[in-house]
């Protein structure tokens, strides 16, 4: 197979998993084509958590014709019992003969097994194609496997001079129509978005996915050390449409606030606190052990802040819409950053004009 082939065929692949994103979480999303004498065959990706692989969705399209062809999936096949039965072992029971994989799974159940597992069988194997674009598409997943955390992503609006809003705080709307949609969608394709009780006071937003059909909805975290949630606010009274969690302080479990948020169904649960502030890398290991892979921020300066200082956000989405508001009104106004040599440096930038309005998706550069 020529390397034309083989780049289209991953391509397709690529796209494949794309149709995923968002609504498979835990799996990762993954995708896989199938390949007969030059003609694909079937194309699949993976589904409902519980649901079928990716691998599995193309066997099923393909039916009999998967016995001799050829397989091209993004991630290596699972060899283990989960929710469903092991990829690979459906991969040698089609017949199919040969095997391009993207990257190895470096999940320790998996890693180097499903290869194996082929090759034991005398399928041809083959890995290692278009490893960074799959390892940016996966990076919510790979960052749960080989950090033990979950995918920070800060996104914030802005004016094109970097202010979130005017002098009198007003901010509805910096940005356009259309870039306020994409980031429904953005929320739709985490697992977790998380803010802090002060953008719950200020704004008494919703935080929900609201896009045609029936998006699926992200868990919303709100920290909030001293409950000072009011009940009356949005996001308690649309908990029974909306999934919620409230994280406070654990002196704060059995009062009768937390009583009364309880009665209104909320989740409420505790982690030490110390002048009001969370230790962040205990947040994201209770959401962690919860199996959230991704996590969008939707906060005021100072959480974004203190996310930043703990070198705890793995990108950021910046949507500056057409407008120039002046001010002080800076997005990192106490970040402490007096000398340009601190700057934080950011790497991988990508842009995206949204009619009007300009989105930058950049991240933290590792310093080696």
């Amino acid at each position: 197979m020529t390397d034309f082939e083989i780049n289209k065929y991953f391509n397709l692949a690529i796209q494949a998993a794309e149709k995923a994103r968002g609504k498979c979480s835990p799996n990762p999303f993954v995708g896989s084509v199938i390949v007969k004498n030059n003609k694909v065959i079937a194309i699949g990706w993976t589904l409902q958590y519980g649901g079928d692989h990716s691998e599995i969705q193309a066997i099923k399209h393909a039916g009999k014709e998967a016995e001799g062809a050829t397989i091209f999936v993004t991630l290596e096949p699972c060899s283990h019992y989960g929710k469903t039965p092991p990829c690979a072992k459906a991969i040698i029971e089609a017949g199919i003969q040969e095997v391009y994989i993207g990257i190895p799974d470096p999940n320790p159940i998996v890693s180097g097994n499903g290869i194996a597992m082929l090759k034991n069988a005398g399928i041809k194997v083959h890995c290692g194609f278009h490893e960074d674009k799959i390892k940016k598409q996966l990076e919510y997943y790979l960052c749960h496997i080989e950090k033990g955390r979950p995918f920070v992503t800060l996104k914030t609006a802005l004016s094109l001079d970097g202010k979130y809003a005017a002098g009198d705080g007003s901010s509805k709307w910096i940005t356009g129509e259309k870039a306020r949609k994409y980031v429904h969608k953005l929320r739709s394709e985490n697992d977790v978005i998380l803010t802090g009780i002060k953008t719950i006071l200020a704004d008494d937003p919703l935080l929900n996915a609201r896009l045609p059909g029936n998006p699926k909805q992200p868990l919303r975290v709100v920290l909030d050390p001293y409950l000072k949630i009011p009940v009356s606010s949005r996001f308690i009274n649309s908990l029974s449409e909306f999934p919620g969690l409230i994280i406070c302080s654990n002196s704060m479990l059995k009062t009768d606030k937390a009583k009364v948020l309880r009665q209104t169904g909320a989740v409420i649960h505790g982690l030490d606190c110390e002048n009001g502030h969370f230790n962040l890398s205990e947040v994201l290991n209770m959401l962690h052990n919860m199996n959230f892979y991704s996590i969008l921020l939707e906060t005021g300066s100072g959480l974004a802040e203190a996310f930043l200082e703990d070198n705890l956000i793995d990108k950021f989405i910046f949507i500056y819409g057409a407008k120039i508001l002046g001010g002080t009104k800076s997005p990192f106004p106490n970040l402490g950053l007096s000398n340009i040599n601190q700057a934080i440096l950011l790497s991988d930038i990508s842009y995206r004009k949204i009619e009007q309005d300009l989105m930058v998706i950049a991240y933290p550069k590792v310093i080696t």
